[in-house]
C-alpha cells in the first residue's frame, strides 16, 4: 500500500510541470500583435525603413482622407496610394482609428517640431517674434486644414482641438524671451498663456473664416493684438 500511494504522488507531479512549461509558449504568441502596435505608439524605435514606411503611410492618409474624409477612409485606398501591401500596414497600425489617431498626432507634431527648429537659433527677441508671424502665415499659406474641415469637419475639429491646447503650451516656450522681454521693460508680469492662446486663436479663425483682403497684414493685426493685451495687464496691474 505505501508503495501504491507513492506511486500516484510521482504521476500526479508531471502534471504542473507540463503546464508551466506551456506558459512560456502562450506568453510569446501574445508578442507579435504587441509589436504591431507598438510601432505606431512609438514604443518600439523603428529603424530607418520602418520610419520611412510609416511616413508613406501618413503621407498617403492624407491624400486619402482629403479625397473621401476620415469616415469613409479605406485601409486598402491607403495601402495602394503609399505603396504597401494590407501586410506591412498592419506590421505598424492596428487599426483604422490607430491610423487616424497616429496621423493627427504625427500633423500636430510635425507643426510644432518644425516651429521649434525655425525658433530655436533666434536670440535677439523681436525676430524671434517676426519669425513666429513668418512660419504661421507660411503654415496658413501652404495648409490644407481648410480642406479637411470640408470633406471631414467631425475629424477637422477634434484636431484643431488637440493643437490649439497643444499650441499655447508650446508658444510660451518658443517665446520665452520675447515674454521676458517684454516683462522687463514693462515692469509686470504679462499673462503669457493669455497671449499664446490668442494668437492660435486668430490661427484657427484663419482657417475657419479666411481675411477676404488676403492675409499679408497678419502679422500687423497680431501685434495689434497683443498690444492691447499688453496695455491691459499693465492697467490691471497698476490699478
Amino acid at each position: 500500500m505505501p508503495k501504491r500511494a507513492a506511486t500516484k504522488a510521482e504521476t500526479a507531479s508531471p502534471a504542473p510541470k507540463t503546464k508551466k512549461t506551456a506558459a512560456p509558449d502562450a506568453s510569446l504568441r501574445t508578442v507579435k500583435p504587441a509589436a504591431r502596435n507598438s510601432a505606431a505608439g512609438v514604443k518600439v524605435k523603428p529603424n530607418r525603413r520602418s520610419e520611412e514606411t510609416i511616413a508613406n503611410i501618413l503621407k498617403a492618409t492624407e491624400e486619402v482622407v482629403l479625397m473621401s474624409g476620415a469616415d469613409r477612409i479605406s485601409i486598402l485606398d491607403v495601402c495602394q496610394v503609399a505603396g504597401v501591401s494590407r501586410g506591412t500596414f498592419y506590421r505598424y497600425f492596428s487599426s483604422q482609428e490607430d491610423l487616424l489617431d497616429t496621423f493627427s498626432r504625427h500633423k500636430r507634431e510635425s507643426f510644432h517640431t518644425s516651429l521649434s527648429q525655425e525658433l530655436g537659433h533666434i536670440s535677439d527677441p523681436e525676430a524671434r517674434l517676426n519669425a513666429l508671424f513668418a512660419y504661421l502665415d507660411n503654415y496658413l499659406e501652404q495648409s490644407r486644414a481648410r480642406r479637411l474641415l470640408v470633406v471631414a469637419p467631425d475629424y477637422a475639429l477634434g484636431f484643431f482641438r488637440r493643437i490649439f491646447h497643444d499650441s499655447i503650451v508650446r508658444f510660451q516656450d518658443g517665446l520665452g524671451i520675447v515674454f521676458d522681454d517684454w516683462d522687463d521693460r514693462l515692469g509686470v508680469r504679462l499673462d503669457r498663456e493669455l497671449i499664446c492662446e490668442m494668437i492660435i486663436r486668430y490661427v484657427l479663425s484663419e482657417i475657419l473664416v479666411p481675411e477676404a483682403a488676403g492675409r499679408r497684414l497678419f502679422p500687423v493685426r497680431v501685434k495689434k493684438l497683443i498690444g492691447a493685451l499688453i496695455m491691459g495687464s499693465t492697467s490691471r496691474t497698476r490699478r
